[in-house]
């Protein structure tokens, strides 16, 4: 009856499923709060993740999803999985369709068109792509998709979190998907090595965890991918910063000061170290070091290197630091470390030192001023015994530049300071902020209102601009007169 997907012999014994029903649970009444305190107290907005379920709708979607079990079942008995490499996507959706329509008479469910049609892609996304996330995946609004547990999914949309009615059938089934995910690149997830990081095939940023270290179900983020990278001028566009401190970072980057982009997770890092990468000249050679490969240089010599965990049984693993000391060999212009977390930094400040000027990294920090006590932290973890001077001098010879990017309150992601690293003072590295984002309210929509300014301090490196041909005018630096 079917095509050349179908396996040669099959033994069906399809059983309707029994439908599960659950009842909700009663709604509990919220405190009430004293009168007295009413004016002190602001009206909290209703979280957007509590989505209220009607129980019809409830029981529907149990019932497509114990129909779409056994029908997934069926496929995994009848089709010839070695020959879907070969098969277009619509011969496949075509053996699909039939396959379902075959089990659903034997089991004796009636569906309507739309449940047909929704149960169809349901499993073509089953046997093709990711299940459940395959549709969240598609979204180009949602920037990142959070699991917690097989019946919760978070997406965030514009850096607010909100709850999906998107689930997975039971543990297993989400344990499946992220064992497909992981395979995929050669890594592995279980109870011995309950966690991991991968890469999906469009580029994303996949990190999962589970039990038993994940308590209440397995636990998924996945940082989506941009297919569009982000160039300045959209970002200055977005309002991620001005004009001016555009010039600025051009010049900055072009004559080649190493530049550390500092924030919070989720803050824009990668999106502005790959926007800074935009001004570097197409005829430098580039290597990239990452421990998932993210950035999206569009230069035409790069080299992307992506560290590696150990295998099985405990070897093979490549860290990023040493990529960064094979780089070193490999004749780079410039040198970008993706994040800097560890043991790398020593190698890092090293390159920054002899010769590899120009280079570019990226590591969690709240301030420019919490940033360098990152690089002193992350030196004393290496087990590096170096006196505290030694430690600071290196590293305000090594580091030119610290951008700050921070998601704000509302959403939002910012470019919050432009701080140069001038020199020591005693036992101190002397710092200086260039542009600020002074904010200066809020609306009732709880929306941020504030203006990017400069400090009216003139930079450091204006010789040096000049003398690569990047003279900025005076008025870049004159601060923002308050209307």
């Amino acid at each position: 009856m079917f095509s050349k997907y179908k396996k040669p012999t099959v033994t069906k014994n399809a059983t309707a499923p029994a439908t599960a029903t659950k009842g909700n649970a009663a709604p509990v009444a919220p405190p009430k709060v004293d009168d007295t305190h009413k004016t002190m107290m602001r009206s909290m907005p209703s979280r957007p993740a509590e989505v209220a379920a009607h129980d019809k709708e409830k029981r529907r979607k149990e019932r497509l999803g114990e129909i779409k079990l056994e029908l997934h079942k069926a496929l995994l008995d009848n089709l010839n999985l070695a020959a879907l490499d070969t098969a277009t996507e619509q011969e496949l959706r075509t053996e699909i369709n039939a396959i379902a329509n075959e089990t659903l008479e034997d089991m004796g469910i009636v569906l309507s068109r739309d449940e047909r049609q929704t149960l169809s892609q349901d499993l073509f996304f089953e046997v093709t792509g990711l299940g459940p996330l395959e549709t969240l995946l598609k979204d180009d609004t949602i920037n990142d998709i959070l699991v917690n547990g097989p019946q919760q999914i978070f997406v965030e949309r514009n850096g607010k979190l909100e709850l999906t009615d998107i689930t997975f059938k039971d543990e297993r089934h989400l344990l499946r998907i992220i064992d497909k995910i992981v395979s995929a690149v050669g890594r592995r997830v279980d109870e011995s090595n309950p966690y991991v990081d991968a890469r999906l095939a469009d580029g994303s940023r996949f990190n999962a965890m589970v039990p038993p270290i994940a308590v209440d179900g397995s636990l998924v983020s996945i940082r989506k991918f941009k297919k569009d990278k982000l160039g300045i001028d959209e970002l200055v566009k977005f309002g991620a910063f001005t004009e001016e401190m555009a010039a600025y970072l051009q010049a900055a980057v072009s004559t080649r000061l190493n530049i550390i982009v500092s924030g919070g997770t989720g803050s824009g890092k990668t999106t502005t170290l790959n926007a800074l990468s935009g001004f570097i000249d197409d005829s430098e050679r580039i290597l990239t070091i990452e421990d998932t490969a993210e950035l999206q240089l569009q230069q035409t010599h790069v080299g992307r290197m992506e560290s590696r965990p150990p295998n099985v049984e405990g070897k093979g693993a490549v860290s990023q630091r040493d990529c960064l000391k094979n780089a070193l060999r490999m004749r780079p212009d410039r040198i970008i470390v993706g994040e800097t977390r560890g043991e790398e930094v020593i190698d890092m400040l090293q390159a920054m030192n002899t010769g590899h000027d120009g280079s570019m990294t990226t590591i969690h920090a709240n301030s420019a001023r919490d940033g360098v006590s990152r690089l002193e932290n992350m030196i004393a973890m290496a087990g590096i015994e170096m006196p505290i001077k030694a430690m600071r001098s290196q590293i305000a010879s090594a580091v030119n530049l610290i951008v700050q990017a921070s998601r704000l309150q509302d959403g939002s992601r910012r470019m919050t300071s432009i701080t140069e690293i001038t020199g020591m003072e005693g036992d101190v590295i002397s710092m200086q902020e260039i542009f600020r984002y002074q904010r200066v309210g809020l609306t009732p929509d709880n929306k941020i209102i504030g203006h990017f300014t400069a400090t009216g301090v003139r930079s450091h490196f204006s010789e040096r601009f000049k003398l690569w041909g990047y003279d900025l005018p005076p008025a870049i630096f004159e601060p923002m007169v308050a209307e």
